[in-house]
């Protein structure tokens, strides 16, 4: 029977009386990139808290003990059409709630009373992760969005630097005032000075003649993030370390020095240590910046994130372009063996081509060459033919790999949903060399 459910098109969840999931189908993993073994056990309230799905439907139903249907949006953005059922007893108490949910990119401006404003978009919400060391960066952004800290985030083209920073604005006390973006490496130098700092009446040949306000300016109370900082020229890196040292900077044809008050959010993809060891980067300046650093993970270290970004990103394609694509598991298995160069930003451009180049369900052939010929041949195992054998070769790889994640007995057992005495023993039995 679980397996037929796990054929369902449609969510399906079971609830009992203390409102504990104890039983979900696979299409979880589709609607929230978490899998059924995630959920059972958990409370709704917990996976509500954590932002999951928002409304919560579980609480009305509770208070109405009758059906309810609403709409709700999940964190990874998917539309849903949800209808509570309550199972009563012959006390009239609610005994079990079986809830089934349905997609909605077909439908448009589905709306009921019991609905609550919520944005899926991934840039204010919280990123998208399964990743424990994801969770972690997360986790110091929460506390660094209560200060004015500068902040540098590292990592690869691609790996989210700018969704991270619009984020820490996002949950920080600076969240309504402005945010204002610019890239270092796309302006040239006279003309980012000109964007950064403004310019007065008269500064220079074809300035307006009413000057200008520069985004530091502009940005006064919020938040300015400045992208490529590896690109910056030296001679423009002077004044912006006096706008952090002084919260002061002087308009280009200026005579008058002007106060302001913006926190710095700086990202790139580039060697800063060895950019100042070749003089090509102000040391002084660095070390302003990187008063609070975020080394971002490449999406090839964060396996556990590729399918539920595959779905987001699906989800929002499908909504741009008014389609109802669904995507294969074989397309889902390639997608997790591939190595992802352009990291996230690969995977959403590979995503909106499929949806709109694929028939109504993405398979392996609509996919591009440049992943078809990139998957490691070693990520293809085959097992041992012996039953007995293949299980206890799966069992070793998976014991080994979460080993070498956790490094505890304790995660381990976690990570596996085994109790903590036979994770040991397993551990001792493949981890001893």
């Amino acid at each position: 029977m679980e397996k037929i459910l796990d054929y369902s098109s449609d969510e399906i969840f079971v609830l009992d009386s203390e409102q504990r999931v104890i039983y979900v189908n696979s299409v979880c993993e589709k609607h929230y990139g978490l899998k059924p073994e995630e959920v059972v056990g958990k409370y709704n309230s917990e996976l509500y808290e954590k932002g999951y799905w928002k409304p919560s439907i579980v609480p009305i139903v509770f208070k109405e003990k009758k059906t309810v249907t609403i709409k709700m949006t999940t964190y990874l953005g998917a539309e849903l059409l949800t209808t509570a059922v309550p199972i009563l007893n012959d006390q009239n108490e609610i005994e079990f709630v079986v809830t089934t949910s349905q997609e909605l990119q077909n439908y448009k401006c589905i709306k009921t009373e019991t609905e609550e404003p919520f944005v899926s978009d991934p840039i204010d919400a919280t990123p998208i992760t399964n990743c424990e060391k994801m969770k972690n960066i997360l986790k110091m952004c929460e506390k660094i969005a209560k200060v004015d800290s500068t902040v540098l985030i590292q990592g690869e083209s691609g790996t989210g630097k700018g969704v991270l920073a619009h984020y820490i604005h996002h949950i920080g006390r600076r969240r309504n005032h402005t945010f204002l973006k610019i890239n270092c490496a796309a302006l040239p130098e006279d003309l980012l000075e000109s964007e950064l700092f403004g310019y007065t009446e008269g500064a220079f040949t074809g300035a307006s003649k009413h000057g200008k306000k520069g985004l530091l300016e502009i940005a006064d109370q919020g938040t300015l993030f400045l992208d490529e900082i590896g690109e910056m020229p030296l001679s423009l890196q002077a004044k912006l370390l006096q706008v952090i040292q002084e919260k002061q900077f002087l308009p280009i044809g200026g005579h008058e020095m002007k106060k302001v008050d913006v926190r710095i959010i700086a990202a790139t993809n580039r060697d800063l240590v060895e950019m100042v060891q070749k003089n090509e980067f102000r040391e002084d300046l660095f070390y302003r910046l990187n008063i609070i650093d975020i080394q971002l993970p490449p999406l090839r270290e964060r396996k556990e994130d590729i399918i539920p970004l595959t779905y987001n990103f699906l989800y929002k394609f499908n909504k741009k372009y008014e389609m109802n694509k669904i995507i294969s598991q074989e397309c889902l298995d390639l997608f997790y063996w591939y190595s992802w160069p352009g990291n996230i930003r690969q995977l959403e451009n590979v995503m909106e081509r499929l949806v709109v180049t694929s028939d109504s369900i993405i398979q392996q052939t609509d996919l591009p060459d440049l992943i078809l010929n990139n998957i490691k041949p070693q990520t293809h195992y085959s097992l041992p033919s012996n039953l007995d054998d293949a299980i206890e070769y799966v069992k070793k790889k998976l014991v080994r790999q979460s080993y070498q994640k956790y490094k505890s007995s304790r995660k381990v057992a976690k990570d596996l949903n085994i109790s903590q005495t036979r994770a040991v023993k397993l551990i001792r039995q493949y981890c001893g060399d």
